[in-house]
């Protein structure tokens, strides 16, 4: 069977270890399995750098977006309005979400290739006291850029609302102090950072303000408090939960844990992220995103200036090798994406980047 590595912002690679774990069929009434869902609930807190008494975590089936969409149709009422600061599709994606479920709110766009500026959101926030709650994408994989939450969520908390952050591709991989931060609801799902497989999303809630949002929800299956309530109980899920991902989840996070958590984990994708960019340079592709607010996960690139051939070219010679990349996502300029997270080392970048520069060799001329 032919494989390949995924140099992508999740799915990603996983060791082969945790996929073996997924082999075990699991029923999801089993004493057993609830225990394995309390304990990655209690490392989940651990790794916000968070207490029990004052946050919970909450896992919900679904991918990422069902998270994000958990907790934006949960914990806002009817009279509540929210202030999306987007600078990519995922932060366009919760102002979908927000139209979709007829809630009120108001958007900060930001161009993809600059952060939301913390005091703009205090001039819209001073501007309009109807707005109740702040949500914003930590890393937008859109393009790379690593969003300040710290100083948005610092001003959010200074006027009196609710924070919300889609960390989806930097929890675990990159250090958050939740509660420092100001941040009251945090999302993330199970194939990015911590390096699990697809299949289900955790919320790391406010206790308080999880509390006040019962009865809010418009979703029966996406309702945040009601899967808590119950899981609350001993682990159990409201409604069947995808067993062999939860179990290959308990495993990376063990895995996670003897790499030297997320420090360590930061370490290995940050060198693995300035390695690729360096020789990126090297062969005349340019980052859309600058130093300054380039982040660990991904990276996107301009394609060369002398530039004679398709993506499909090079995504297939790339693939046959035994890599996968991605596509770009941002619309004014032809550009992709290289990750760099998951199961990948510094001997990954350097293959992949030679062979990028064999294609070079052979298909960046005229004729092609």
């Amino acid at each position: 069977m032919k494989t390949y590595k995924l140099l992508t912002p999740g799915p990603l690679t996983t060791t082969d270890t945790v996929k073996k774990e997924m082999l075990f069929d699991h029923c999801t009434w089993d004493d057993d399995y609830k225990q394995i869902t309390q304990e990655i609930r209690k490392k989940l807190l651990e790794l916000a750098h968070v207490s029990e008494d004052e946050y919970t975590a909450v896992l919900m089936q679904g991918s990422g977006t069902f998270g994000v969409e958990s907790v934006i149709t949960s914990v806002i009422g009817e009279n509540d309005k929210l202030l999306i600061c987007a600078n990519g599709a995922y932060g366009e994606r919760m102002a979908d979400i927000a139209d979709h479920a007829k809630i009120d709110h108001v958007i900060y766009n930001e161009h993809y290739n600059l952060v939301p500026d913390a005091a703009k959101v205090a001039e819209m926030l001073d501007a309009d006291p109807a707005i109740t709650h702040v949500s914003m994408v930590h890393s937008e994989t859109t393009s790379g850029i690593l969003n300040d939450i710290e100083a948005v969520g610092k001003v959010v908390k200074e006027k009196g609302r609710v924070f919300i952050v889609d960390a989806m591709s930097s929890f675990g991989g990159v250090d958050i102090p939740v509660a420092d931060w100001g941040i009251d609801f945090i999302i993330s799902s199970a194939n990015k950072c911590i390096q699990g497989v697809p299949g289900f999303s955790f919320i790391i809630a406010r206790r308080s303000l999880l509390m006040e949002s019962a009865g809010k929800a418009r979703s029966l299956s996406l309702d945040l408090y009601d899967q808590w309530k119950t899981m609350e109980v001993d682990g159990k899920w409201r409604f069947t939960s995808p067993t062999h991902v939860v179990l290959a989840f308990a495993q990376a996070m063990k895995e996670m844990e003897a790499e030297g958590g997320i420090p360590a984990r930061n370490r290995r994708y940050t060198e693995n992220n300035r390695l690729l960019i360096e020789k990126m340079n090297e062969m005349g592709f340019r980052t859309y995103i600058d130093g300054t607010h380039q982040g660990p996960i991904i990276t996107t690139f301009f394609y060369p200036d002398e530039c004679h051939f398709t993506f499909d070219q090079m995504y297939r010679y790339i693939k046959e090798r035994g890599y996968a990349i991605y596509p770009g996502k941002v619309t004014e300029a032809p550009t992709f994406r290289i990750g760099n997270i998951g199961e990948i080392y510094r001997e990954d970048i350097e293959k992949v980047c030679g062979i990028i520069k064999e294609f070079l060799e052979e298909y960046n001329h005229e004729e092609n």
